[in-house]
């Protein structure tokens, strides 16, 4: 009888701890003596090339992918365990080949924003959350007020994003937030039609 695979989705706003517990994931299988491979996408290059970092400076050893169909040709026929960081950066195609991946009775656990900058739905995370067998809901606190933060608010020059700007800017505390809803504005968002 293969093994059972599974599908874990670690996801919130930024500054929550997402990378920190795919890292501890991640140790806790090598701990079991799993074979791991971690994933992260190229387009991730805040701290490190080859490395899933955290705001904290932890960090755990990665290979930097381009795509889904690379990450998919790097897994290794033996791999036990498969992580993938900053899974709203890939395509939709992501969570198809996952839920593959995890049919071969595969571990795959993955961390990511679920919301954008606009507290919309960001890339493949709505399918990814839909699809898997758990899904951890990290929140951060809210850096204006202090209260529990579930959004990721863009500061740009010291003022709030415009609903236009573009959805994927790479950054840290100098673009960004942990916001909880009292304290989350934006400006120029358009007006739902009735």
């Amino acid at each position: 009888m293969k093994p059972l695979g599974s599908i874990t989705v670690i996801c919130g706003s930024m500054f929550a701890g997402k990378s920190e517990e795919l890292i501890r994931l991640a140790r806790r299988s090598l701990y079991a003596k799993r074979r791991v491979q971690v994933f992260k996408p190229k387009i991730d290059n805040r701290y490190h090339e080859t490395s899933v970092v955290t705001h904290m400076g932890v960090e755990h050893a990665a290979v930097a992918v381009t795509g889904v169909a690379d990450l998919v040709a790097k897994v290794k026929a033996d791999t036990q365990t498969v992580l993938i960081e900053e899974a709203q950066f890939f395509d939709e195609s992501l969570a198809d080949a996952l839920v593959q991946i995890a049919d071969k009775g595969r571990e795959v656990i993955c961390a990511g924003l679920d919301q954008d900058f606009r507290r919309e739905p960001f890339g493949p995370m709505p399918r990814l959350m839909a699809v898997a067998d758990s899904v951890i809901k990290l929140r951060a606190i809210c850096m204006k007020c202090g209260q529990p933060a579930s959004h990721t608010y863009r500061v740009i020059d010291g003022r709030p994003a415009h609903w236009d700007d573009p959805i994927v800017l790479i950054g840290a505390t100098e673009s960004y937030e942990a916001r909880c809803r009292n304290c989350f504005t934006i400006r120029g968002v358009p007006k739902k039609k009735s």
